[in-house]
Formats: C-alpha cells, sequence, structure tokens
C-alpha cells in the first residue's frame, strides 16, 4: 500500500444542497459535501464561517437539506461552485424552482426529489471549523421515488456522490444487497 499522508480521502462523499433564504427573502443554496446524519432527528453539516448560508443559518436558524438527483448535476455543481457572496443571483441562474416549506423558514427545491425540512439545533464555533447541528422536522419524497408501498427507494433518487480524491461526480443506485441479511450466514460459523 501507497502512504497518502493526511488527506479527507473517504469515499464516497454525500452531495446534499443546503436551502436557505437571504435577508431579503431570495434562494440561497449551496452543495456541501461535509456532513450526514447524526443522530435518528438530526443532521451535522460541517462548513466554513465565511459562507453566505452561514449567515442565513445564523439569521433564519432554518435550512432545507436535499438530495439532487444526477438530472440536476450541472445546476448543483454550480451551486457548489459559485459563491453567493460573490455572485448573489446564482440561483436564479439556475432555472430550479424553490416554494416556502411549510414547516421551517426555508425554501424546498422542487426539482430535488428528497428534502428534509430542518430547525438549527446548534452552531458550534469549534477550533477545527463550524458545525452546524439541525433538527429534522419532516421529510418530502417526490411521488416518483417511492416504491408500491410508499417508501423511498434509494435506486429512484438518481442521486450522485463527490469523490475527493479526482473530483468527480459518480451515479449511484444499484441495490447490491440487503442491510443486515447479506452477511448473516457469517454468524452461524
Amino acid at each position: 500500500m501507497k502512504d497518502m499522508g493526511v488527506k479527507p480521502f473517504l469515499f464516497p462523499m454525500p452531495t446534499y444542497m443546503i436551502g436557505t433564504y437571504n435577508h431579503d427573502n431570495t434562494v440561497d443554496v449551496m452543495m456541501m459535501a461535509w456532513g450526514g446524519i447524526c443522530a435518528e432527528n438530526q443532521v451535522a453539516l460541517n462548513l466554513e464561517a465565511t459562507h453566505k448560508t452561514v449567515a442565513n443559518l445564523r439569521e433564519r436558524k432554518a435550512f432545507t437539506l436535499a438530495v439532487p438527483g444526477a438530472d440536476t448535476l450541472r445546476q448543483s455543481d454550480f451551486l457548489g461552485t459559485a459563491s453567493a457572496n460573490q455572485v448573489p443571483d446564482k440561483f436564479a441562474r439556475t432555472g430550479l424552482h424553490a416554494v416556502k416549506s411549510t414547516r421551517v423558514d426555508a425554501p424546498v427545491i422542487t426539482e430535488y426529489p428528497l428534502t428534509l425540512e430542518c430547525q438549527v439545533a446548534e452552531i458550534q464555533d469549534q477550533p477545527y471549523g463550524l458545525r452546524v447541528l439541525g433538527t429534522i422536522v419532516n421529510v418530502l419524497a417526490d411521488e416518483k421515488i417511492l416504491d408500491a408501498a410508499g417508501k423511498i427507494d434509494a435506486g429512484k433518487l438518481n442521486a450522485f456522490v463527490f469523490d475527493q480524491m479526482q473530483n468527480g461526480y459518480y451515479a449511484i443506485g444499484e441495490k447490491i444487497g440487503q442491510a443486515w441479511h447479506s452477511g448473516a450466514d457469517l454468524l452461524k460459523k
């Protein structure tokens, strides 16, 4: 094995879209990869304090966290590349659409198939960076990603993940096993 040094090389990294409102009620969305579920009803976002999104989180105390589909890769990548501090109309440039959440003071991007509506529980300014903990108050799922029983089918999300080693995006979706069953036969030994 080759020694690579200290790098944040873990694969896959999620691609999540954080939706907030600016002080003038315009929509701000940014892509993030450093975060995820940290408890049954909580998410953790690791962000740089200089992001416009962070100012919005501090002010509004709410956000949405969405899983983008591959059909929005171009727009989602742009939302992760352009800074709202320099490009205030970045959401408008994408052609995506937003509606106001009925549960939190944040936008729901209608093109994203899965959205968590969240309240800010805590903002932690740590020596190693800024962490936002959010409490999930509701999950919205587009009908097109549901199975016949009304449950979310991950294969229908058409999601993609980030590769920090080569800065690529990779489509995901094929189910290859069943959790807590695929290796169950090894318990019998």
